[in-house]
């Protein structure tokens, strides 16, 4: 049943990142060490978890609790916007937990439209799907586990079918041409 978990925890499409009291990660999926590669945790997060765990100590502070804490942000540097959902746990001991959710540029513009237009393979579509998501092409290829080759080869039939030479030009493309929902 572990192997499951740690499969599905590996596989899971946002990041997972959990602390104990002292303040010190125990736990991050994949997803979430490579947000943490590429940016900081905001910098309220850490008031928040502290105040979380005297939400949990604190029994009035636990009937005023709503249950559901989400921070919305735009960090520096990324094209998307990120949710954090924090959820906190009693046993075996205490710990918050935060979500961490990205809103993909990519998901504002029909992916199926833009596969269909300019004649891409599905796979062709995924990797383009995580280009205009900002992602490098070794973070593709450990996302897909393929090749980053391979991320290469595709990223030049790409180019090649929709008439560009770099990233930039392919997103300012797909930005301007609407191929949105």
């Amino acid at each position: 049943m572990n192997e499951i978990a740690d499969m599905i925890m590996k596989k899971m499409p946002i990041g997972v990142v959990i602390f104990d009291q002292r303040m010190q990660m125990v736990f991050s999926n994949r997803m979430a060490e490579n947000f943490l590669k590429r940016f900081f945790l905001p910098e309220e997060i850490p008031q928040l978890i502290r105040r979380l765990f005297d939400v949990m100590n604190n029994v009035a502070l636990r009937e005023s609790f709503p249950g559901e804490v989400l921070i919305f942000k735009r960090l520096e540097g990324s094209s998307s916007n990120w949710i954090f959902q924090f959820f906190i746990s009693e046993r075996p001991k205490q710990l918050v937990g935060i979500f961490i959710i990205e809103q993909k540029v990519s998901l504002k513009l029909d992916m199926n439209e833009i596969r269909k237009q300019f004649k891409l393979t599905r796979r062709e579509t995924d990797i383009l799907r995580r280009v205009l998501d900002g992602l490098k092409n070794v973070e593709i290829a450990e996302e897909l586990e393929i090749s980053e080759q391979t991320v290469k080869d595709h990223l030049s039939n790409i180019y090649m079918k929709s008439g560009v030479e770099n990233r930039f030009d392919l997103a300012r493309l797909l930005m301007n041409a609407g191929g949105g929902s």
